[in-house]
This record gives structure tokens, C-alpha cells and sequence, in this order.
């Protein structure tokens, strides 16, 4: 993101402010809402709602960032009652990080947030909040997800795989042609700063190339075993509801957002070598090449039909492998994780983006691997738990809390 992201909102909180004089500035600082002591006012309203539209949010509305900065009153007087404050330097430095999703220095960010009216404070207050909110869930509920040895044990596979580990995600991938390559970059960063799955799934309809598209990127549960090893510790480091920094690819860029991590009592077995079949299309994402691959598909049931469709073409036409899950290339591995035996993925081109890829899976052959981390395992276990301690307490807090909405 950088700051021509912000002129299409220029002067509009300055516009409030200046318009009408004395009385519209005591309107927009009067409290909106009471949440026990503290009070919400249209200031912050608008400087939320101006925040996040900087940020391209197309979900960000007045209700709903006024029930967010509700929570936020509640977390903060949470955090307070305990005696939790971030440091300034903890601060800084969630702010530096937050900055680098869009490429940007916290400086530099900031100064592109105030040429549009939005306060540095308003910036500072949304990251501070929620550090200190996870400090506070971490502190106070640390010592009841320490994940025990057993436990672990049971999550793990009789094969040693991630037994009883699966995830629920949701995808984006956007071609990235060299001549796209910079319009991508900044589409995919907008993305990568998604605050909610309404966000991230009206961002898949309109940029993912994916079959996934059409329902918002989300994909159904998934085994952690069944996904490449490369993308397994990303998404474990994910807290539901958070999206991975843009992750290229060949002539793509691909990003996820974790929906939900669960432990279960099934025991899949870990992949030991997968086969597949990738047959080049030329024409890369043009009309003509897609509707070639919808007549191919409608052709082929298993990998060996591939075969009658690229008799008489070049040899490199057509690619068959068997490789170990590590050694596929990382976008055509996350494609075979969606796909079951002779289903197709059309949404790749190849290295040149000159054909484009149809990749079908030929199978699965499944072996004992005694290599998985169980600190993988451990990890996924506690940020799931965690997650849910946090919804459970805001719920609570909100139930207890006063909250009075001004006429």
C-alpha cells in the first residue's frame, strides 16, 4: 500500500470538521455509546471507518466498526483491571509490523494516514489494543493450554503423521504476469491486511483464480497432512480470522485465510509420494485456452487419457511425475491439495505464463513418516484453544458489561 491507496478519501473527516463550525465539532466529539465508564464517540467513528476504507475494507460499515470499537472499550478495560500496558516499544514495533504488510516503513505509513485526516493516535490505538489483548489471553490462559504429551500423542497418527489436526481456509490466487506484477503486489497487500472473512471473500469473487471463487475462496476441511509440507508451519501460525502475507508463486501470488483449526479423533495417513499430470495449454489465461481446457476436461477420467489428447504434440506438452509431497513445486502442490483422484485445477499457467497449466491428480501413495514435528502439533493445539478462550471472555465481558447507546 503506499499513498496514492488514500486519494480517493481525501479531506473527508477534514470536510466534517470545518464545514459547520463549533457545532459539528461538539456533535463529532460527543459520546456515541457508553460501555460502562468509557464512551464511544463519532470521532472515533469516523476515523475508524476512514482507517479502514484507506485500507480498501469493503466490508467496513458504521454499525459494524462501532460494534468493534465496543470490544475494544471492553478490552481495554479488561487489560486495564489486570494492570497491562503495552510498552511504547511494544507498541512501536506493532505498528512497524503492521506498516510492513504494505511495504512501508511505520513512519511512512503514518504520514499517509495523516495527509488524509486520519490521526496517528487512531492508528496507534488500533494496534495497542489488540497486543495487549493477546498478552492478556496468553497471561491469563497460558497455563490451561499447555499441551501435554498425550495429548500430542492422540492428535499424531498410528503412522506418525498429524493425526487429528485439520484446518478450514480460505484462498486467493491471483495471476501475476511480469507485466501485472506491481498492480498484483498492491492488490495482494490490500488483501493480506483482511480483517474479517466477509473482507477476504469479496476480495477472492473479485481477483482469486481459483473454482473456489465463486463461494469466496472457502475451501471445506482439510487434513493438515493432505496440504504441502512448505504451507503447513504458515497457516499453523495463524490465529482464526488472520490472512498469511502474500505468498508468491510462479506468475501468482496466493494468499489464505485460517477460518477455523480443530483436533479430531480420525487418523489419516501420510503421503509419501503423489502423482500427477500437467498438460500445457498454449494462449496462457486467454478465452481460447480456458475453453480448450473445458473441452479437455470433459474428455479425460484418468491421467492416462491425457495421453490420447497430447498425441501428436510436442513432447513437452504433457508432464507426468511422481514426486514426495516436498519436492512438488509450491503452486502445484497447494493445487493437488484441493484435488481428489482425476480431478482437474485449471487456475496456474506455466513458468512463462505463456500456456496455461491443466493439472490433473493421478493419485496418492501413502507411507509412515516418523519426521512430523511435534511442536507443529503443540503449536495448533494451544492457538486453537487460545482463540476460544478469547471469544468466550468477550462474551462474558459483554454480558456483564453497561452498555448505553445516546439518543
Amino acid at each position: 500500500m503506499n499513498a496514492n491507496m488514500f486519494i480517493r478519501l481525501s479531506a473527508i473527516l477534514l470536510a466534517a470538521l470545518v464545514t459547520t463550525g463549533p457545532a459539528a465539532a461538539q456533535s463529532l466529539f460527543s459520546p456515541v455509546v457508553h460501555v460502562n465508564e468509557s464512551v464511544v464517540t463519532e470521532f472515533e467513528i469516523e476515523q475508524r471507518l476512514t482507517f479502514l476504507r484507506a485500507l480498501n475494507s469493503p466490508g467496513a460499515t458504521r454499525d459494524k466498526v462501532l460494534e468493534t470499537l465496543i470490544d475494544e472499550r471492553l478490552q481495554e478495560q479488561a487489560t486495564k483491571a489486570v494492570g497491562l500496558e503495552l510498552s511504547e516499544e511494544g507498541v512501536d514495533a506493532g505498528m512497524e509490523d503492521f506498516a510492513s504488510r504494505a511495504n512501508l516503513k511505520k513512519d511512512e505509513f503514518i504520514e499517509a494516514l495523516v495527509g488524509q485526516g486520519i490521526d496517528e493516535e487512531t492508528f496507534r490505538d488500533f494496534v495497542k489494543v489488540n497486543a495487549t489483548w493477546r498478552e492478556l489471553i496468553r497471561g491469563r490462559y497460558g497455563n490451561r493450554v499447555d499441551v501435554s504429551e498425550t495429548e500430542i500423542d492422540r492428535a499424531l497418527a498410528a503412522t506418525g503423521g498429524a493425526s487429528g489436526i485439520r484446518i478450514l481456509v480460505s484462498e486467493i490466487i491471483i495471476p501475476a504476469p511480469p507485466e501485472r506484477a506491481e498492480e498484483v503486489r498492491v492488490i495482494a497487500d490490500q488483501i493480506a491486511a483482511s480483517e474479517s472473512e466477509a473482507e477476504f471473500s469479496a476480495y477472492a469473487q473479485e481477483y482469486s483464480a481459483t473454482a473456489s471463487r465463486d463461494v469466496g475462496g472457502r475451501l471445506p476441511w482439510q487434513q493438515l497432512t493432505n496440504l504441502p509440507p512448505t504451507l503447513r508451519p504458515i497457516l499453523l501460525d495463524l490465529a482464526p480470522g488472520e490472512v498469511t502475507a502474500p505468498l508468491p508463486i510462479p506468475n501468482a501470488v496466493a494468499l489464505f485465510m485460517l477460518r477455523g483449526i480443530e483436533e479430531t479423533t480420525s487418523n489419516p495417513t501420510e503421503i509419501g509420494a503423489i502423482e500427477y499430470a500437467v498438460y500445457y495449454i498454449p494462449g496462457g489465461r486467454s478465452d481460447a485456452a480456458l475453453k480448450e481446457a473445458e473441452r479437455v476436461k470433459a474428455r479425460v477420467d484418468v491421467c492416462d487419457d491425457l495421453y490420447g489428447i497430447a498425441y501428436g504434440k510436442p513432447e513437452e506438452v504433457l508432464e507426468r511425475s511422481t514426486k514426495a509431497p516436498g519436492e512438488i513445486p509450491s503452486d502445484i502442490a497447494i493445487e493437488l491439495s484441493k484435488l481428489d483422484e482425476g480431478e482437474i485445477s485449471t487456475a496456474l499457467t506455466s513458468p512463462d505464463g505463456q500456456a496455461l497449466a491443466l493439472i490433473m491428480m493421478c493419485g496418492r501413495t501413502a507411507v509412515a513418516n516418523t519426521d512430523v514435528s511435534r511442536e507443529d502439533v503443540a503449536a495448533s493445539l494451544r492457538q486453537s484453544r487460545l482463540a476460544g478462550y478469547s471469544q468466550g471472555l468477550l462474551e462474558q465481558l459483554r454480558a456483564e458489561a453497561r452498555i448505553v447507546f445516546v439518543q
